[in-house]
């Protein structure tokens, strides 16, 4: 058979000695491929070496894990906002929500004030900066920025983990530089959530705080993790209505002893003295093996 048979493809004869120039592409710069569907497992495995490796370039191993509303405001807006309205609409609506607003506010000012107290009391008891323990949330407003922004006050670093949502998601200007992430998928933003957390505060918040809430305290019920983890539910007014865990014991759903994976906490102090007690008794007197120990 002939180097020219009908089985070479049309097109090629007559262009093997072409001098015509063919313009190469590697993969990993093809970001119509690198954006498709088929690329999709190295975006997820992106999400999570690049976040491996600029944590470690930092040395962040151990956080503290901040959860609560996007929608809850700093005290003076809030008590703008009110004042605002009264002036334009004293009876209207949308004074009473501005009210709600302001009485939300204060747990902005409290996860503010908690977060500063824990930065300072990290620099300042933990001598060595790979073991100290820095305030982490999901980079937003509300309750994620006044959180970094407490551990910025405290002239702390802090990590920031966004995600690109179509509302509500922007970037505090609080949070680390350095240290603030853009993640796209909601689980792999979950992972680096929980792999570093030593603690956790949750202050009021809606579906994503609940979610985020219930599927760690999951892991720590199953055993799927293996290291203490102390929980502070923050706000008794707000968790004893809007969650009754005790029912769900009463009825048989979860046992008593889930009842003690959580704190519930009123104050800055006594959520202070909780969690510094707990992390002090399991990772800095004689320090246990965490999750990360052991990958």
């Amino acid at each position: 058979m002939s180097a020219r048979s009908g089985n070479e493809p049309e097109g090629l004869i007559g262009e093997r000695h072409a001098t015509r120039e063919i313009e190469l592409e590697k993969a990993y710069r093809n970001t119509r491929f690198l954006e498709s569907p088929a690329a999709r497992p190295l975006r997820i495995l992106a999400e999570y070496l690049e976040p491996d490796h600029r944590l470690g370039h930092y040395r962040i191993e151990n956080t503290i894990v901040f959860f609560g509303s996007a929608r809850i405001l700093p005290r003076d807006v809030a008590q703008q906002r009110l004042d605002n309205l009264q002036r334009r609409r004293p009876d209207s609506s949308a004074v009473r929500r501005a009210e709600r607003a302001l009485e939300l506010s204060a747990y902005y000012e409290d996860a503010r004030e908690l977060a500063r107290q824990l930065t300072i009391w990290s620099k300042e008891e933990i001598r060595d900066s790979d073991e100290r323990f820095y305030v982490s949330t999901g980079g937003g407003p509300g309750i994620m920025e006044a959180a970094n922004r407490g551990a910025s006050e405290a002239g702390g670093r802090s990590v920031g983990l966004n995600i690109s949502l179509p509302m509500e998601q922007q970037p505090n200007p609080w949070q680390t530089r350095e240290l603030a992430f853009d993640f796209h998928y909601f689980f792999m933003r979950k992972f680096w959530f929980f792999y570093l957390a030593k603690a956790m505060v949750v202050m009021p918040g809606g579906f994503g705080t609940f979610d985020e809430l219930f599927e760690l305290m999951t892991l720590v019920q199953t055993q799927k993790t293996r290291k203490p983890l102390p929980i502070v539910l923050y706000g008794s007014a707000f968790w004893r209505e809007a969650v009754n865990l005790e029912l769900l014991a009463d009825w048989g759903l979860i046992s008593d002893e889930d009842l003690s994976l959580f704190r519930i906490c009123d104050t800055v102090e006594e959520a202070f003295t909780y969690l510094t007690e707990q992390i002090s008794l399991h990772y800095l007197s004689d320090r246990m093996p965490s999750d990360h120990d052991h990958q």
